[in-house]
């Protein structure tokens, strides 16, 4: 199996874990940076993530133009993933949802924040971005390069975006790291949620996530983790 392929079939379980794992249902998606060509991505056409096929996967350049499309509809907001990649060379995946856990922080003055070991992963903080404080009154998709580039700047350097009434989008120094990163963050919601309705939380401590990320270059890859979500999505 050549580089490129082997990236492909991992796309096609990443769709597969995340609709599995209900961080996506109908809409939502995950990219990879092209294993072979920096300046380029790959990403399913308008599929939902539960049914995308190895035939489904497109290429992309950085300012999300297909470079065949194949005859396939094409996402409406895949400017959130080359926005992203050409913002933060240091990120090899993206991965957009609109996890029901997730989306209540987006329009909460309560920060989303790191309170269980295996959601250190999501990193110190998540910061928010709202599309109307520079483009108005929109349907609050990211349909263009403007918006995409806006968010990514929101985004900077840390490891998740939340995007107002809408979702998020999760980064990944691999594509394993970007999915277990957005399954932990979907977690962590539902656990911060139910920690607030007993009173004040402790979340992690500064030090406790460093360490946690610490681990994240070997804890990403295939391990148990992997195999265990993989397997769970019948792949």
């Amino acid at each position: 199996m050549s580089v490129l392929s082997e990236a492909i079939e991992g796309l096609v379980t990443a769709n597969r874990i995340l609709a599995h794992e209900d961080v996506v249902d109908a809409y939502g998606h995950v990219s990879l940076r092209h294993p072979e060509n920096p300046e380029r991505y790959l990403l399913a056409g308008s599929r939902s993530p539960a049914i995308v096929e190895t035939e489904d996967i497109l290429e992309f350049d950085l300012d999300s133009n297909c470079i065949d499309d194949k005859g396939m509809k094409l996402y409406l907001e895949s400017p959130i993933h080359g926005s992203v990649f050409k913002a933060r060379p240091d990120v090899m995946a993206v991965v957009h949802n609109h996890s029901y856990a997730v989306v209540p922080f987006t329009v909460s003055k309560t920060p989303l924040k790191a309170m269980a070991h295996t959601s250190g992963r999501i990193g110190h903080e998540i910061p928010k971005w709202d599309i109307k404080h520079k483009f108005g009154d929109t349907n609050l998709l990211v349909v263009n390069n403007d918006q995409g580039d806006d968010m990514a700047k929101a985004l900077g350097n840390h490891r998740a975006v939340l995007m107002r009434g809408h979702g998020v989008t999760v980064t990944g120094g691999s594509l394993e790291d970007a999915v277990i990163t957005a399954i932990y963050l979907q977690v962590n919601a539902k656990l911060q949620m139910d920690a607030m309705r007993m009173g004040d939380v402790e979340y992690l401590t500064p030090g406790e996530i460093d360490e946690r990320l610490k681990g994240n270059e070997t804890l990403a890859g295939f391990t148990r983790a992997w195999e265990y979500f993989s397997r769970r999505a019948g792949r």
